[in-house]
């Protein structure tokens, strides 16, 4: 029963091939909590960052930081890709890179050049073979991102603004909802984008000290260092969950997968033994 050792052979290898993706699964599930702890811890830090630069949008400073300035033209456009190091989740790096070239594609279609920062292993790889600048890259952040990895290449960009060579700077990352749910989002890093916030429709306005240029330009750049480290650590359980997700989905295709080659397995050796039988009533009639 040639055919049927070869089904036993396949339906080993698809047992095997489950026990790694449960375990996987398992792994993802235990390391989801962790992420999603700390994702939750600097939340609202960030929330309260947003606001307070929404305040400061709406100020009338004596003093306005080049961040805080609309730019007449728009001349090269500058993005934070922030990716997964590793594989096996699913579409999670396949949507993002999608909506990044949708925008992409429309900044080039209007003349303006494009500069990347690729924060993991994937970015770097998926965009390393397109016709774009990659200015910075930064990958192996760990299940637990430190913004010390970050600050560098995050300079780069923020010193470009500064001089004048980039006009717009955007960040693109894998927005966390729910375990069932992660949405490539792309935000608006600098100029500082306009807020919808109800409570500060009103026009507000400071008093600095020591000045306002030495503290806005402080404020500001911790200001889009949070963001970046909030969208890592977004993107960090938005992994996870995309890897449970996607190995629960193979484990039971897999199950699937071994039921059915079970069933043709036990139908084979059911025709071999029936003919069996067969040729032994055949040979004892023949006698």
């Amino acid at each position: 029963m040639a055919g049927g050792k070869e089904i036993t052979t396949k339906i080993r290898s698809i047992e095997n091939t489950r026990k790694v993706t449960s375990a996987l699964e398992m792994v993802s599930a235990s390391k989801i909590r962790k992420s999603q702890e700390l994702m939750n811890a600097t939340r609202p830090y960030a929330r309260m960052m947003r606001r307070v630069m929404g305040h400061m949008s709406k100020a009338n400073p004596e003093y306005r930081h080049p961040f805080t300035v609309q730019r007449a033209e728009t001349k090269k456009v500058g993005y934070i890709i922030v990716s997964t190091d590793r594989g096996l989740c699913g579409g999670l790096n396949i949507n993002l890179f999608k909506l990044a070239l949708a925008d992409i594609s429309e900044w080039q279609g209007k003349g303006a050049q494009v500069s990347l920062v690729t924060l993991g292993k994937k970015a770097s790889a998926f965009f390393r073979n397109l016709k774009v600048e990659i200015a910075a890259h930064a990958s192996d952040l760990g299940e637990k991102p430190q913004i010390e990895d970050l600050i560098g290449s995050i300079k780069v960009m923020l010193d470009a603004y500064r001089e004048g060579t980039l006009d717009r700077l955007y960040i693109v990352y894998n927005d966390f909802i729910n375990t069932m749910t992660q949405k490539p989002t792309l935000e608006r890093l600098l100029p500082l984008p306009d807020t919808d916030d109800e409570e500060i429709r009103d026009i507000w306005d400071y008093i600095y000290e020591p000045d306002a240029e030495s503290l806005l330009d402080t404020v500001l750049v911790r200001y889009i260092e949070s963001l970046v480290y909030q969208s890592v650590l977004e993107n960090v359980a938005s992994e996870h969950a995309a890897r449970m997700i996607a190995m629960k989905n193979a484990t039971d295709n897999a199950g699937e997968l071994i039921d059915d080659l079970t069933l043709v397995f036990n139908k084979a050796r059911q025709a071999a033994i029936t003919q069996e039988i067969s040729e032994i009533v055949s040979g004892a009639a023949a006698v």
